[in-house]
């Protein structure tokens, strides 16, 4: 921890140190500088001490969200204007070495900054300053509702043009708007959806987070076809440290139990069939699978019995499920819904045109809709926000699916 601690404390000072160079070949007033260097510091020991003091048997609270946001609103631009700054560098080294091969004169060897690359430096690195102050105050609860229209040959017909709302990524723990949330609420009973599924992590880490919020989901109106949930991996309280494993069990019964406070039907590796007319379809839910975290989902027990022929619909929170084990399994999985990605709650998205995200470096399927010889799977953004308390680009996502009995159409 403490050589951690030093690291970092070592990346943020080279950063502040580029950064300042960058401000002094602008700014000539002593007073202006010093004032900066003042509140660079003391933002510096603020984060480095506010890490120091995170409690691994708490887990992440309002202050480590704070500070972590405080971290990337200051740093990200920094470090945007440290490369530029750093590749002036290089420059005026390169320069410098090729006139004192080429003459062997008396000369300077670096060039002086030039003021130009200070100003387009600090031009850029204004626009994540920007973008993260905004994801903050406002980004974080700038609902979207997007609707998804999916076909399928072998729907069954009763089903032709059935709605689901899906939800996912609630964390509960996060909230600090009942306005913004209870808006985020009648934005879902708004779509009256057949049927409502909610893909996992109702909280941080600890079941107590979704006590304050318990009154406001169970405003989410009941639906025909019913309301059902799986768990994700922030369910099993896995990022802290307990004191006892009885205490940790005790929270996880407790998690398993707000699903049913706020009206949902939680699935945990098993299958139910949904009936409309005289057709049906088998609705399956899964456990947590990911390819790098808890691997609790059991496919084959949840589907046991389901036949081949049946219309299945999988819950399951990781995308990573779908890439590694349901695009290609033998009983094929005609749609999988998921989330856990959150699309890193940062990127840029143009719907439509052009999405991207450091999450695709993570995630095969990150966000929205993906296909394979049919089998599709549909990754929600998230309903709440995780560790960086905003998000910028990729906004909270209410998701509605159709389902439609025809050619495959993405």
């Amino acid at each position: 921890m403490v050589f951690r601690v030093f690291l970092l404390s070592l990346f943020l000072f080279i950063v502040e140190l580029y950064a300042f160079q960058a401000l002094k070949t602008l700014i000539k007033l002593k007073w202006v500088l010093t004032a900066y260097q003042i509140l660079s510091a003391i933002a510096l020991v603020f984060i480095v001490y506010s890490f120091t003091q995170f409690d691994r048997s708490i887990g992440q609270t309002k202050q480590t969200m704070f500070t972590m946001g405080m971290l990337l609103v200051i740093y990200v631009p920094k470090i945007i204007l440290c490369l530029i700054m750093l590749g002036e560098d290089i420059f005026r080294i390169g320069s410098g070495s090729a006139r004192y091969f080429i003459n062997n004169e008396n000369f300077e060897f670096l060039n002086s900054r030039r003021k130009f690359v200070s100003q387009i430096g600090l031009g850029l690195a204004a626009i994540p300053f920007a973008s993260l102050i905004y994801g903050i105050t406002v980004g974080k609860y700038n609902y979207k509702v997007i609707k998804q229209r999916i076909y399928f040959p072998d729907l069954p017909e009763d089903f032709d043009g059935f709605k689901i709302t899906q939800i996912s990524d609630v964390h509960s723990g996060s909230f600090d708007n009942p306005e913004k949330i209870s808006y985020a609420i009648d934005l879902v009973n708004d779509q009256d959806s057949d049927m409502i599924l909610f893909t996992g992590d109702i909280v941080n880490t600890h079941a107590k987070e979704m006590y304050p919020w318990i009154e406001t989901f169970n405003k989410i109106k009941e639906h025909k076809y019913g309301k059902y949930a799986v768990l994700g991996n922030h369910d099993y309280g896995e990022y802290v440290t307990w004191p006892t494993e009885a205490d940790k069990e005790a929270n996880f019964k407790a998690i398993k139990s707000l699903y049913g406070q706020i009206g949902f039907q939680l699935m945990l590796n098993e299958h139910t069939y949904i009936k409309k007319g005289k057709d049906k379809l088998a609705l399956i839910g899964v456990e947590n699978w990911g390819h790098n975290f808890k691997k609790a989902g059991d496919i084959n027990k949840a589907a046991a019995g389901v036949n081949q022929e049946d219309f299945k619909i999988l819950m399951s929170h990781d995308p990573s499920h779908w890439d590694y084990e349901i695009k290609n399994h033998a009983k094929h999985f005609h749609l999988t819904l998921a989330g856990h990605t959150h699309g890193m709650q940062f990127g840029i998205e143009i719907p439509g045109y052009f999405k991207w995200s450091l999450a695709q470096y993570i995630y095969a399927q990150w966000a929205g809709l993906y296909e394979n010889l049919g089998r599709y799977v549909y990754v929600n953004r998230g309903f709440g926000f995780h560790a960086y308390p905003g998000r910028v680009g990729i906004m909270p996502e209410i998701t509605v699916i159709e389902l439609k009995k025809g050619d495959n159409v993405a």
